[in-house]
């Protein structure tokens, strides 16, 4: 797919000297969804932040559909929505004046029936003449999905923006994001529930201390660096383990009970099947086993935490 942001050499210095960002390269692909994951101050904010043309860059270029944020500023905004992490919306208009103001900076033409179908969507319409200020705070960060949505962009930018809110309700948010992704809406989003981003997004960046560590198809990063453990329970007790298995590394616990076998995804099936062999030539029986595999959120903490 063509990309529908290019980030090129993105480096971010505030006044102080402090280096928020150090040569971004980025790509992120029309219709996709892209999560962009870090640890607090990682940067990821910033990038949103400049993309969005909140902030300035200090070097390189970013395009939004092919529109220079600098050069042609109107063009790239008008092709975004964002949900940034605060809430700022006037506490004493209602939800329909607020989202259906939103629409009228974009320079939009009204459009009730786009409007409705925005609140029903998020569970808003029965709020609709509600004033922003009765509201929960899950229903405000509602509002603005919806004032984010309410000029019909191209790329929707989604800052943490289930912050707050019930599990229920975050369900539903996503049902919405994958809806709007089938009708050509590209979503990045960041996230600080990493199951989130393992259940929805097709690719995963990872950001740390100013600069992208990895960008990956998801599937691909979970293969590439997903660890798998196979644990072995055995018939009888043994006291240690044979040196012909000392190639597989294997852990022994459970009182001489349990063996464990950590492995990648590439020499899954020659390992294992090697490992039982072995197992039976050393006169080890097994009563049952069980296999358990590395999340994205165990990937994610070893890649910020590598050196």
């Amino acid at each position: 797919m063509p990309s529908i942001i290019s980030v090129s050499n993105l480096s971010k210095t505030y006044g102080s000297g402090f280096k928020a960002l150090n040569g971004i390269n980025l790509d992120i692909k029309r219709g996709e969804i892209f999560a962009l994951l870090g640890p607090n101050g990682a940067g990821k904010t910033t990038v949103i932040s400049i993309i969005c043309g909140i902030a300035n860059l200090s070097e390189g270029r970013v395009t939004v559909g092919g529109h220079d944020i600098n050069r042609d500023y109107r063009a790239a905004r008008s092709l975004i929505g964002l949900v940034p992490q605060e809430l700022h919306t006037d506490s004493f208009e209602t939800v329909w004046a607020t989202v259906s103001f939103s629409r009228g900076l974009f320079g939009k033409p009204k459009n009730p029936a786009h409007i409705e179908k925005v609140l029903k969507d998020l569970s808003l319409w029965d709020k609709k003449d509600s004033k922003i200020i009765t509201l929960s705070g899950g229903m405000k960060r509602r509002v603005m999905i919806a004032k984010a949505l309410s000029h019909e962009p191209q790329i929707l930018f989604l800052d943490e923006p289930t912050a707050g809110v019930d599990v229920e309700l975050r369900k539903g948010m996503w049902d919405v994001v994958r809806g709007l992704q089938a009708s050509g809406v590209t979503i990045i989003l960041t996230t600080h529930y990493i199951q989130e981003a393992e259940e929805m997004a097709d690719r995963i960046g990872v950001i740390n201390k100013g600069e992208i560590i990895l960008v990956e198809d998801k599937a691909g990063l979970m293969q590439k660096l997903g660890k798998k453990q196979l644990t072995l329970h055995l018939q009888q007790k043994i006291d240690a383990i044979p040196s012909a298995l000392a190639p597989y590394k294997l852990q022994l616990s459970g009182d001489g009970r349990l063996l464990t076998y950590d492995y990648d995804t590439k020499g899954e099936r020659t390992g294992i099947t090697s490992l039982l062999t072995d197992l039976r030539n050393a006169g080890i029986h097994i009563s049952d086993l069980d296999t358990t595999q590395s999340s994205l959120e165990d990937i994610f903490v070893s890649l910020v935490r590598a050196p």
